[in-house]
């Protein structure tokens, strides 16, 4: 207590000097000793010390989204995981585990940069942001050859079950032996069922069958401890010498493929060709057959008219015509004196016009 209130109590006690009675003291508020002169602790002293032990003991744990907890009571885990949230526990007594439950992946890969958001994002040898880096898988084809898979598994810890995880797996080494010993497992299983050579024509068949049997070996856990998302091959690592001999055998197909495809393109020619030809034969043809048709057609239809013709002719009409033939000589004879005409009986070898004054000769024709 102060030593001014003490004074001021002091001063308000009675003093009975007459003889060596009792003093009394009255009772002091603030004095739970009475007249001892030592004063208790207050309320302040009292909530200091809860504070200074929370800070000091920490009694309490925030789970945070995407976390949950694990209440562990003298070394046994209890069942029920903590979601999040603000919880109590006794220290000394007990402790709280925090685990994540978010959605992470693991990439198998000897690659220094490896994809993480979208993009190439250089790790360290452990985790970062949900994303951990593992070498490349080595294992062994049908002959004994060494191939490197890589890989990108996503997974999550199940929640409801993740207290029995962790107390049976370990709080560290969970994941490597629940999903890195079940994935090597199961490629160093498939992969070798193969020869190296053929792993690159039967990459679709592997990739199926290494998702499907890893999520068979997950999932076939008790408890089913994790949530399988993916299960990605994203590339296969063949020995130099394999490379070498498929890159080979890919050039000399592909000389082949070439050499098929230039035949395949002369015989389309050739046949473009001869369809070419044999439609220009034909075209010919056409053409030649109309010609024929035209002259048979023409021939035809003279024959008609020189048939007509020559059933109107008759001896009067030739005669009457031979007359108007004889008149059109005497005319011309009016006009060149010289000239001579040789006439021809019947009518049947036309007349001969021969013109003496000159040296040539003209044989007209008498209609």
């Amino acid at each position: 207590m102060p030593a001014d209130m003490n004074d001021y109590f002091k001063k308000k006690q009675p003093n009975n000097g007459n003889s060596g009675g009792n003093n009394k003291t009255p009772n002091n508020p603030l004095n739970n000793n009475g007249g001892g002169g030592k004063s208790a602790p207050s309320w302040l002293f009292v909530i200091l010390a809860i504070v200074a032990a929370l800070v000091f003991f920490k009694p309490f744990a925030i789970i945070n989204s995407g976390e949950v907890g694990i209440k562990v009571h003298t070394g046994k885990f209890d069942e029920k995981p903590l979601h999040a949230g603000l919880h109590f526990y006794i220290p000394m007594l007990q402790k709280v585990i925090t685990v994540n439950t978010k959605i992470k992946q693991i990439i198998y890969s000897n690659e220094n940069n490896v994809i993480g958001g979208g993009e190439y994002k250089r790790l360290n040898n452990i985790e970062d942001d949900g994303l951990v880096r593992n070498n490349a898988i080595p294992v062994l084809d049908k002959r004994g050859l060494t191939v490197h898979i890589d890989l990108a598994v996503q997974y999550q810890l199940r929640a409801e079950s993740a207290p029995k995880t962790i107390e049976r797996w370990g709080l560290h080494t969970w994941e490597e032996k629940i999903i890195n010993s079940k994935v090597r497992e199961v490629v160093r299983d498939v992969i070798g069922k193969y020869a190296a050579e053929k792993l690159p024509e039967m990459r679709n068949e592997i990739a199926t069958a290494i998702q499907t049997k890893v999520t068979e070996k997950v999932q076939a856990l008790n408890g089913k401890p994790v949530l399988l998302s993916a299960v990605e091959l994203r590339n296969i690592v063949l020995p130099a010498k394999i490379r070498e001999k498929i890159e080979q055998l890919q050039a000399e197909k592909q000389n082949v493929n070439i050499a098929e495809q230039q035949k395949e393109r002369a015989k389309q020619e050739a046949q473009k060709n001869a369809e070419i030809a044999r439609g220009e034969a034909e075209r010919n043809r056409i053409v030649a057959q109309g010609q024929a048709d035209k002259i048979r057609i023409e021939a035809e239809e003279q024959a008609k008219a020189n048939s007509l013709i020559s059933e109107s002719l008759t001896p009067e009409l030739l005669q009457l015509e031979q007359i108007k033939t004889q008149g059109k000589f005497n005319e011309a004879l009016k006009v060149n004196k010289d000239a001579k005409i040789f006439l021809t009986p019947g009518g049947a070898v036309p007349n001969i016009w021969v013109d003496t004054k000159g040296k040539e000769q003209k044989a007209v024709s008498a209609q």
